[in-house]
């Protein structure tokens, strides 16, 4: 095996001191006033010996790994997966590594994941929490540790998070459908104990209500874990009770994706028998005939966000941020415009 080069050995080629090759390799040249001539034959020496630094003890001493621990819900859900891909491009054009994780919606593998990346000795964290770990989220905070929150959050927690206004979002959609006729309209939502849900929800129910339309309400909550078969039912019975002036909003992309299997498994063609409106969209939402409507969240401009204000955190910044994106309305033919 070749013997790693060491400071040392750069030292003796130039012809200085160890602390000398050090303070350059570190970028501290200018810091202890090293001149230019010296710096660059410390370089040149170290590039021809082909130096590779201690990545673990630069570390130590810099008090930094120049690395994030980023959790999503579940990375196979293409939301998670081109936001982690934006939020990892930020990174490196800062300078950072990003190590992903996927709690899946579980509360147990999210705390594992925290305690993994800890002990990795990460800079800080970009959190999708998921139910049951305000506790972790609260350690984080109890510690000091730099975080963000992104998606959702906690209002019990004074902390960053960067999320849409996911109110604004179903109420948006909901009174768009109203505006072009639509009276019998649905929402399908997880049934979840979370913020950004119980938003979509509220807006939903407020765009009913503030319409005059609170007895048309149509709620239909849907177990994460149960999620095909509950859409299944609940479309069964929507079909069967409204037969006129039917409109579905899905309150995320995975019931949407699914929404629309069930949508062709009953032949019905969408604006004519049934108007959609999506979450999310995505490619397959551009293929279907005719493009999906859908609300639109601002992926790219969360993604930097939540990476800058970490790392204004990790820079010793003690500011919370937190920012609250607008959505947009991407309307297409599949309601009657």
């Amino acid at each position: 095996m070749q013997k790693r080069v060491s400071l040392k050995d750069i030292a003796n080629k130039v012809g200085v001191s160890i602390a000398l090759v050090s303070y350059v390799i570190n970028g501290q040249e200018k810091e202890k006033r090293v001149g230019a001539e010296v710096v660059k034959k410390i370089r040149e020496a170290a590039e021809e010996l082909n130096y590779q630094p201690n990545q673990i003890a630069r570390s130590l001493r810099m008090k930094s790994t120049k690395t994030i621990g980023l959790i999503v819900a579940d990375i196979a859900n293409p939301f998670f997966g081109h936001l982690a891909r934006i939020i990892e491009n930020e990174a490196s054009n800062q300078g950072y590594t990003v190590i992903f994780g996927s709690s899946d919606e579980d509360q147990f593998k999210s705390e594992s994941l925290i305690n993994t990346l800890s002990n990795r000795q990460v800079d800080g964290f970009i959190i999708v929490p998921t139910e049951g770990t305000i506790g972790q989220i609260r350690e984080l905070a109890k510690k000091k540790t730099p975080f963000v929150l992104v998606d959702r959050y906690f209002p019990e927690i004074n902390a960053s998070h960067v999320v849409l206004d996911n109110y604004r979002a179903t109420y948006d959609a909901t009174v768009q459908l109203i505006n072009e006729g639509y009276r019998n309209i649905s929402l399908c939502a997880y049934e979840l104990d979370l913020i950004h849900m119980k938003e979509r929800i509220r807006g939903y129910r407020e765009a009913m209500q503030y319409n005059n339309l609170a007895e048309n309400l149509h709620l239909v909550e849907i177990r994460p874990e149960h999620y095909k078969e509950d859409i299944g039912k609940a479309f069964d019975e929507i079909v069967a009770v409204q037969k006129e002036s039917r409109a579905l909003i899905f309150a995320t992309n995975a019931l949407s994706v699914y929404g629309l299997y069930c949508i062709q498994k009953k032949s019905l063609k969408i604006p004519k028998d049934i108007a959609f409106f999506g979450f999310d969209g995505g490619e397959s939402f551009d293929l279907f005939d005719p493009p999906l409507s859908f609300v639109q969240q601002p992926l790219e401009e969360m993604g930097k966000e939540s990476f800058n204000v970490l790392l204004n955190l990790i820079n010793g910044s003690s500011k919370i941020t937190q920012v609250m994106l607008s959505p947009a309305l991407i309307v297409r033919n599949t309601v009657n415009t």
